[in-house]
Formats: C-alpha cells, sequence, structure tokens
C-alpha cells in the first residue's frame, strides 16, 4: 500500500539497521578488548560459570605461591639440621678419640674444649634458624604441626608435624651436650649416635614433606593450566569468527543504509498518482 502518512520500507529498513549496529558494534568492542563477555548482558550464564573458574583458577595460583614457601621453609630447617648433623659426626669422632687408651689428660682437655664449643654450636643453630623472621626449630615453628593452605578451598589443607621428632631430638641434644670425655668418652659415643639417629628421622621427615609439597605443586600447576584455558573458551573472543561476523555486520550496514536512502522515494511514487 502507497501512503504519505507512513513508510513501512522506512520503518523496517531502520529496524533492521539498528540490529545490524548494534551487532557491529558488539563485534567490534569483541575484538577490541579481546573478551566475548564484555558484560552480564552478553552472556550472562557463561560469565557466572567463567568468574566460579576464575576465583578457583586464583586460589590455585595463591596456593601454588604457598607450596613453593612451605618447600623453601622445610629446605630451610633441613639445610640447618645437616649442618647439625655435621657437628654431630665430629663429636662422635672427638668422643671416639678420647676413649681410647692412648689418649693423654692433657690431649681430652683439648678434646672436651671442641666437644663443648660444637654442642655450644648446635645450641645456637637450633635457636636462632629463622624464616621470615620466625624461629624455625627449637621454640619455633616447628615445634607445632604447621599447616599448609595447598588449594582454593578451604578443606585443601597439608598439615605437617615433625614436634614429635623435634622433642626427641631436643632430648638427645641436651644428653650428647652433657656428655664428658674425660670421665665417660666410650659413654659420649653412644649419647652421639642416638642423637644423629633421632636427627635423621627428623629429616626424613622434613624431605617426605617437601617432596609432598613439589607433588601438591605439579598437580596444581596442571589443574590450574587446564582451568584458564576452560575460561578462556567462555570468555574470549574468537577472532576469526568475530571478524568474519563484524565483516559481515559492515556489508548488512552499508546495504541497510542504502536502502533506507531510496525507501524515501517511495513517497514520492504516491504523489505521482495524483499527478
Amino acid at each position: 500500500m502507497l501512503s504519505l502518512h507512513t513508510n513501512a520500507a522506512s520503518l523496517y529498513t531502520k529496524s533492521n539497521l539498528a540490529t545490524s549496529q548494534n551487532s557491529l558494534t558488539t563485534s567490534m568492542t569483541r575484538l577490541g578488548t579481546g573478551y566475548r563477555i564484555n558484560s552480564a548482558m552478553d552472556d550472562a550464564a557463561g560469565l557466572q560459570i567463567a568468574t566460579r573458574l576464575d576465583a578457583q583458577s586464583r586460589g590455585m595460583t595463591v596456593a601454588m605461591k604457598n607450596t613453593q614457601n612451605g618447600i623453601s621453609m622445610l629446605q630451610t630447617a633441613d639445610g640447618a639440621l645437616s649442618e647439625v648433623s655435621n657437628i654431630m659426626l665430629r663429636m662422635k669422632d672427638l668422643a671416639t678419640e678420647a676413649a681410647n687408651g692412648t689418649a693423654t689428660a692433657a690431649d681430652k682437655t683439648a678434646l672436651e674444649t671442641e666437644f663443648n664449643q660444637l654442642g655450644n654450636e648446635i645450641t645456637n643453630i637450633m635457636s636462632n634458624t629463622k624464616f621470615g623472621g620466625e624461629a624455625l626449630l627449637t621454640g619455633g615453628k616447628m615445634a607445632a604441626a604447621v599447616t599448609f593452605q595447598i588449594g582454593s578451598d578451604a578443606a585443601e589443607t597439608y598439615a605437617f608435624d615433625a614436634s614429635a621428632g623435634m622433642t626427641t631430638l631436643a632430648a638427645s641434644i641436651t644428653a650428647l651436650k652433657a656428655g664428658d670425655l674425660d670421665a665417660a668418652a666410650n659413654a659420649a659415643i653412644t649419647l652421639a649416635g642416638t642423637a644423629l639417629n633421632d636427627l635423621g628421622t627428623v629429616r626424613s621427615a622434613i624431605g617426605a614433606g617437601a617432596n609432598r609439597l613439589n607433588h601438591v605443586h605439579n598437580n596444581l600447576a596442571n589443574v590450574n593450566n587446564n582451568t584458564q584455558i576452560a575460561k578462556s573458551r567462555i570468555m574470549d573472543t574468537d577472532y576469526a569468527n568475530e571478524t568474519a561476523n563484524m565483516t559481515s555486520r559492515q556489508m548488512l550496514m552499508q546495504a541497510g543504509t542504502s536502502m533506507l536512502k531510496q525507501s524515501g522515494s517511495i513517497g514520492q511514487l504516491a504523489m505521482s498518482l495524483m499527478q
């Protein structure tokens, strides 16, 4: 129907042109930001899923740092105990030498002096080894269970507990330091052997804990990578697809603009009927 008051072709063309413009704006925004979802309007359900995946990924990233810090802490403790082990071995050597019948009183005095100094250094290492400014061994973190947060959920924790071994080690160190190379050098040999065994138990627990944390880190890295890839599929722009969409919308915009211009001539056709 030809009408002067209503240009149906123009109305339809403007409506389709607006739709094409909105689609073109969306495509250009996605290409400009690199994200398929730039607001909740773009994909409400997808945004919710991506947000949940992002929270999990960020939590795992922090947990990975936690495991590395935990490994560093345990390695610090193990390094200190390694030196304590070296000192204990030297003390055992001194006790063994003092127990020999060829050792003179002067020899035993010299051996005792070194033995006592080494015992004092063990106390120094055990008391002053720190991690992050906090005591680690005697009276420190390892005197009780240490809980590591190893995942993005509150329940994902690992309680490392070497406190029982540390208590036993502290007692054997005290006994070893009290050893008398002059009167009971032979007994000091046994005390040194006991202390070394107790030290080995603690270092074994530390090594096992550090190994576990390393495996936790590796697993978190794998899960985190796949989580980020899953989030990427939801959030990131597919440039090949979106570029094709933009080209299509640009062509529709050009065609719509041209037809909107042409639709203005319909009123002139109505007027021509009255000539």
